[in-house]
């Protein structure tokens, strides 16, 4: 019988309370991350750690933090999630989305992958070593920022260009989507460590036109010259690009299979990688997707103006690409506006740090094969990467081969394993303790 550690108690309950605080971000500056702050704030307090929260805009909360290490002289690391979740529609749901309870053993609740697990599993971790007088070797910058969700504004990027002070000395940092399992041919299990993201450029279009009675002939209107360039945005085929990130993970995809790796085409690959297929796929080229349409405010009116949001994301240096193709899909009528914008980041898999977060997954899966991948979204990273901040995608879960991950990001009844968040926790304070 297998015995659950203080630390492994705690942290799924610590995973259940944040769960329980619906911490919703709505966009457009909607959303209230204070309850949930405060929570954060506390949890720390109760073991002596004293936090300090930031407060963008009403109700928009940063909490930091920083825990001295044995070599301050080191530089440090950055050890940082988000507090925001998305929306749900609660009638989609088989559960209710902020209950937190176990079942099947799940634990069930908007944010229970992303990200409010990790957030426990640093908590848990702090706690622990604060009750047992432990140092960790380095400084350690605490961050949960707020607003990742809709861009960051309010969060990572308001916090890097008003409180830069506050990381000072760090040079890493570590945070969501990263070390988690993928069970490829012949049941090996590849742990995928994010040491790439994408770029984002989310723009709006806005078509011109002429205005009238919709009972009249118009070859001016705004609506269909948005809506075909539009639908020529979301039917395009974008050529493949493939970073030297792609590159190294569908190699180590090709040896663990046996299946041919063509440096040419990955695209045979894609079928070995299970559940993060469609995730890695977007890896592989630029994609801009419709997202949103604003138009009209009568049946009988063509109005004078349409628009449109299109989620564009781009190949670590392939921006270029991206911003050409939409302007040469959209025509002479449509203008396009800059809504939010994000570095694409690609480091090495390679160095301490790296080799600090495989061990640790090696300490507790002696068949893992730990590799590199490029992230189709995006993290805090891009905003810490402003200050020089090197950052890595490493929220350890061991997985069911048959567990579909990835489709529970923003999904309907999203729900993380029990065993998975403790096997998490214990290669994340493992990590903590030899990076």
């Amino acid at each position: 019988m297998t015995t659950t550690t203080q630390l492994e108690t705690e942290v799924i309950q610590i995973c259940q309370d944040l769960i329980r605080i619906p911490s919703v971000n709505f966009g457009d500056g909607k959303g209230n991350e204070k309850e949930v702050a405060d929570y954060v704030v506390a949890s720390l307090a109760e073991v002596g750690i004293a936090s300090t929260i930031y407060e963008s805009a009403p109700g928009r909360c940063n909490v930091m933090a920083r825990i001295k290490g044995r070599d301050s002289t080191r530089p440090g690391l950055v050890l940082h999630g988000h507090l925001d979740v998305v929306p749900v529609n609660a009638a989609d749901w088989s559960v209710d989305p902020f209950c937190g309870d176990i079942i099947d053993g799940m634990i069930w609740g908007r944010g229970a992958v992303d990200m409010k697990n990790m957030n426990a599993m640093m908590l848990a971790t702090i706690r622990e070593w604060s009750r047992n007088g432990y140092v960790p070797p380095r400084d350690l910058v605490l961050a949960f920022f707020a607003d990742e969700e809709a861009g960051s504004i309010f969060g990572s990027h308001w916090m890097v260009d008003k409180h830069p002070e506050l990381f000072a000395g760090c040079t890493e940092a570590v945070s969501e989507v990263g070390g988690f399992s993928v069970t490829v041919g012949g049941g090996k299990r590849l742990y995928m460590i994010e040491t790439a993201e994408k770029g984002i450029h989310w723009m709006k279009l806005t078509a011109q036109g002429r205005a009238g009675h919709g009972s009249v002939m118009n070859d001016e209107n705004a609506l269909t010259r948005l809506t075909e360039a539009v639908a020529k945005i979301g039917n395009h085929e974008w050529p493949q690009r493939y970073s030297k990130t792609v590159k190294a993970l569908f190699k180590k995809v090709a040896a663990s299979t046996g299946k041919t790796y063509d440096e040419n085409d990955l695209r045979p690959l894609l079928s070995e990688v299970g559940f993060a297929a469609r995730m890695i796929g977007a890896t592989l080229q630029n994609t801009a997707n419709p997202t949103m349409l604003e138009a009209g405010y009568k049946a009988n009116v063509i109005p004078g103006s349409a628009s449109a949001v299109i989620d564009g994301r781009f190949i670590p240096g392939f921006e270029h690409e991206l911003n050409e193709t939409i302007a040469s899909l959209i025509g002479p009528h449509i203008s396009i506006e800059t809504i939010t914008r994000d570095e694409a980041l690609e480091v090495p898999f390679e160095g301490d740090l790296v080799d600090a977060m495989c061990n640790a997954i090696l300490k507790e899966d002696a068949e893992a094969i730990p590799v590199p991948y490029l992230m189709s979204g995006g993290t805090d990273n891009k905003a810490l990467a402003e200050l020089g901040i090197i950052g890595y995608g490493f929220s350890p879960l061991k997985l069911d081969a048959d567990f579909d991950f990835m489709s529970l990001f923003h999904g309907v009844d999203e729900r993380v394993p029990v065993d998975g968040l403790t096997f998490g926790v214990r290669v994340l304070k493992d990590f903590l303790e030899h990076c």
